[in-house]
């Protein structure tokens, strides 16, 4: 007999058929299965997404860059964009941190409307740096990708997540989320907002889903909801679609006002 024969192996333990071609059903529906364990294993009930940029930087980390520029050392226009983005950073965090010390004082079982960021830095890293402030549990969900994604510090214990399919994050976002903000950001905060929007309109989304676009000054540059309907290409109602504030006390009342009529009493999500 052929003592150096073929040894065998378990499927599921195959690792380079788990990642081939073939195996590519099995890491879809592992990205399903496996943040849904955890969720029910810690009674996540229901979320408020926070999207943004990831280039933001704290206040006091780009005013000494801005300082260090003035002097002479770094780049000065790069510095001033930096200080630029960060009162938006300072903005997220204050108001992830009200939002949980709130979320934090409703009764009932199970964690209610948990601070959920993509788990990167800059505005991601500040809202989830407000819920850690708060001493609320706060969720990240990253996403492989070769640059500026790492997860941040401020995610709970148990809760960073890194997915490798972009949609099934997206799944994530949108079957939990009772609400989000949108923080000014690029590519991945606009790919976001259009898939939120678009279920929205279409109405695929069977919950009430408030939308805030935080930052008029950023949104009403980069996105002319207004000239689409002039243009006909939406309808006027949908500009209803979101709510458009510069202040975290509005942005506050309306996610709470908004979250205590339509959600409160109603655990759990569906698209």
């Amino acid at each position: 007999m052929d003592r150096e024969r073929y040894a065998s192996i378990r499927a599921y333990t195959n690792q380079a058929f788990i990642s081939s071609r073939e195996g590519r059903a099995l890491r879809i529906l592992s990205e399903y299965l496996e943040p849904k364990s955890r969720f029910e294993k810690f009674n996540i009930q229901d979320t408020i997404v926070f999207m943004g940029s990831a280039r933001a930087p704290s206040m006091d980390v780009a005013e000494a860059e801005l300082a260090a520029a003035r002097a002479g050392s770094g780049n000065l226009k790069h510095a001033e964009r930096r200080h630029r983005l960060a009162r938006w950073y300072e903005d997220a965090r204050e108001l992830s941190h009200r939002l949980t010390e709130w979320s934090k004082q409703l009764k009932g079982r199970g964690r209610r409307f948990v601070i959920c960021t993509g788990g990167g830095p800059g505005l991601m890293e500040a809202a989830n740096r407000g819920a850690a402030e708060a001493k609320g549990i706060n969720l990240g969900f990253n996403i492989s990708i070769p640059m500026e994604q790492q997860d941040n510090p401020y995610i709970s214990k148990n809760m960073g997540f890194e997915f490798h399919y972009f949609f099934m994050r997206k799944f994530w976002f949108a079957y939990l989320a009772k609400a989000i903000v949108f923080m000014p950001g690029g590519f991945g905060t606009l790919d976001e907002l259009f898939e939120v929007l678009t279920l929205s309109q279409t109405r695929k989304l069977h919950k009430r889903l408030p939308i805030v676009l935080f930052g008029s000054e950023y949104w009403d540059r980069v996105l002319d909801m207004e000239a689409m309907a002039d243009f006909g290409t939406i309808s006027p109602e949908d500009l209803d679609l979101v709510y458009r504030t510069d202040s975290v006390d509005e942005a506050f009342d309306f996610l709470t006002r908004e979250l205590t009529e339509f959600s409160l009493g109603m655990p759990g999500a569906d698209l």
